[in-house]
């Protein structure tokens, strides 16, 4: 009975057993416990060594430097900033006499500028929306952002918002490149956390909104609505705002021209980002989605003349006055900085001058190796009542030549006897001869030879109108040619040679000549009372918001004394009745001109004016050549007379020096 509750053998061996296996469960578990903690151990410390080294490396190779210059460069760009940085690549316009737009003025980029206040609120909700929602939070980049586009990949599969922040991407845009480099994201966080500091959050934005590209040379919100819905972008609703602001997350894919259906799921997207953030309610987003986009591309075409170029020389050289610039800066200002141009050139007067032009000389179609018509011409027109160029023409019409050289302010050449009046025959009328003069027409043994006979003694007035050589050759002579020399540097007269101070020059006989706008605004200032004013084309240059840049002063010079001017006007009106160009006369319209050719028929001159306008005109070949067709009195003086008849049509009879 004692031994009745002692556990048998098989008893104490199975406790014995399971005590056992327990021992060895349990050994087991403490060994692979150690193993794991070993592992997490090694790893830590593989880790570490890893970061240590790394740091290592990174001070090694002398990456701390590197990164601090950058900060400091980040600093001196920032600072340095301004807010014409983002203001570039501005689309100017150019308008003729009568307020109409003839041209735009654009480089590579194609802004029209809106300052923040002009920016639509759907237009920045949208961005901010679909771009970087906490862009009012941050100041220049955004931890936040970049997890939150690392998530979206992960869960959608696809990035619905970038890591960047608006500030960044600005300054990539403006300040940096594209290429993915980590020196380049390091700076671009430093100079976005400095710019962040310089400029509030609405210029960002403003300057975020404006320089972005949004694809087929659209810069900016408001040119890529006028490119694609010919309206402004005030005038957009909430589905075209959004469809727009899908475009520059990627230009080529959501190019509205070629890949409409693209553009029209980011669309929806941004318009989900919009719902999501309570910046529109279900209503408006469904009726924004089902809205359809109806495109109206809009490229707007201007003729481009002659006049065009001068007036882009014109605008450059009044904008060095100005700024103190030179002539290449100024010329990337006038492409670049949304200014708006007004000009003197009446459009009609102009395509009247290039189709006179083209007319006289259509039947001559010889070109040369370059294609261009062999025989060239140029005319400028100034309005006597302003002194301005009215209408300028620097060759013959041709669609397949580039019309950027504009021989009528660019060529220089031999004026013939058109020159007399301005450096032989006004002087001498300042110095006590008259139209009635005595003057003695005869051969010199090495003076030059008439066109036609020799008439002995004539007055001075029958010697202007027949153009006698002798004549001028004796009185230039006499009048020295350092003083009649004189009167064409004070027209600013550009190419006046050392070489120009002999007795020849009496006759055009200069080493580089004149241009066609020189001897225009010359024989202009005998119209004017002898008073000289400066040709040019431009009346006021305005910037992108209305402020006054440049508003010329017309230069007025009294070259000649009003009494000779005067006088060799009424000897110059009977050039067309009695002398060179007779025949030519007006029909009841006052007018007075010279005729000029050069030796062997190289050039061809007419300069012509009446109480209205001076008409000067040239005609030869861009290689000097002889033509027994051509001289003042064929080709230039034709081309002068049926152009001013015609502009003249409808004008009522003035008298000169009234």
């Amino acid at each position: 009975m004692e031994n009745e509750h002692l556990p048998d053998k098989q008893t104490k061996k199975r406790a014995h057993h399971k005590k056992s296996q327990h021992k060895k469960t349990t050994t087991k578990k403490h060994s692979r416990k150690n193993m794991n903690s070993f592992v997490f151990h090694l790893t830590q410390i593989c880790v570490l060594c890893i970061v240590l080294g790394a740091i290592g490396l990174f001070f090694v190779a002398g990456y701390p430097q590197k990164v601090f210059s950058l900060y400091l460069e980040a600093q001196t760009v920032a600072r340095e900033s301004s807010a014409s940085d983002f203001q570039t690549g501005q689309v100017g316009e150019v308008y003729d006499s009568d307020g109409n737009r003839i041209a735009l003025l654009q480089n590579d980029k194609n802004i029209i500028y809106l300052t923040s206040d002009q920016i639509p609120e759907l237009v920045k909700q949208a961005f901010v929306s679909i771009e970087d929602k906490r862009f009012y939070k941050h100041h220049g980049s955004d931890s936040f952002a970049i997890v939150r586009a690392v998530t979206s990949l992960l869960g959608k599969g696809r990035i619905t918002q970038g890591g960047s922040t608006i500030t960044q991407q600005l300054v990539r845009n403006i300040y940096l490149t594209h290429t993915i480099r980590w020196e380049r994201k390091v700076e671009e966080i430093f100079i976005a956390h400095a710019m962040e500091r310089e400029y509030s959050k609405d210029e960002l934005l403003e300057f975020y909104i404006n320089n972005i590209y949004f694809s087929n040379g659209c810069y900016g919100i408001e040119a890529a609505s006028q490119k694609y819905f010919s309206r402004s972008v005030s005038d957009l609703d909430l589905s075209e705002t959004a469809f727009l602001c899908a475009i520059p997350n990627n230009p080529s894919i959501y190019d509205p021209l070629t890949h409409a259906d693209k553009t029209i799921e980011r669309r929806n997207l941004i318009l989900q980002n919009m719902l999501d953030d309570g910046i529109i309610n279900e209503q408006q987003y469904t009726d924004a989605v089902n809205e359809k986009i109806t495109l109206s591309p809009y490229s707007p075409s201007y003729t481009r003349t002659w006049a065009h170029t001068y007036i882009y020389e014109c605008a450059t050289r009044a904008l060095m006055e100005v700024t103190g610039k030179d002539y290449d800066t100024c010329h990337d200002m006038l492409y670049n900085n949304g200014y708006k141009v007004y000009t003197s050139i009446d459009m009609e007067a102009q395509e009247l001058l290039q189709t006179t032009v083209d007319t006289e000389l259509e039947d001559y179609n010889t070109r040369n190796n370059n294609g261009s018509y062999a025989l060239q011409a140029s005319a400028v027109t100034i309005d006597n009542t302003t002194g301005l160029v009215t209408a300028i023409v620097g060759g013959r019409s041709q669609d397949d030549v580039s019309a950027d050289y504009n021989r009528a302010y660019l060529s220089f050449r031999q004026p013939g006897s058109s020159i007399k009046p301005l450096i032989v025959y006004t002087p001498a009328l300042e110095r006590g001869y008259t139209a009635s003069s005595t003057v003695v027409d005869s051969k010199e043994p090495d003076g030059p030879s008439n066109a036609g006979s020799y008439s002995g003694a004539i007055s001075l007035r029958t010697a202007v109108e027949q153009s006698k050589n002798t004549v001028a050759y004796k009185m230039f002579r006499e009048l020295t040619p350092e003083v009649g020399l004189q009167y064409l540097l004070n027209m600013n007269f550009s190419s006046i040679q050392d070489s120009d101070y002999v007795l020849s020059a009496a006759l055009g006989g200069l080493s580089k000549g004149a241009s066609c706008l020189e001897m225009t605004s010359a024989y202009a200032t005998l119209e004017n009372e002898g008073v000289f004013r400066q040709p040019t084309c431009v009346t006021l240059i305005t910037d992108s918001k209305g402020n006054v840049v440049v508003r010329p002063e017309t230069e007025e010079k009294q070259v000649y004394q009003s009494s000779a001017a005067h006088e060799m006007t009424n000897i110059l009106e009977g050039v067309l009745t009695r002398g060179t160009a007779h025949g030519k006369a007006l029909t009841n319209m006052p007018c007075a001109g010279k005729t000029g050719t050069t030796n062997d028929n190289i050039d061809g001159w007419f300069v012509g004016y009446t109480a209205y306008y001076t008409t000067g005109v040239w005609v030869g070949f861009d290689s000097p050549r002889s033509t027994h067709s051509l001289s003042g009195a064929t080709y230039p003086l034709d081309i002068w007379y049926n152009y001013m008849t015609e502009l003249h049509k409808d004008r009522s009879s003035r008298n000169l020096n009234d």
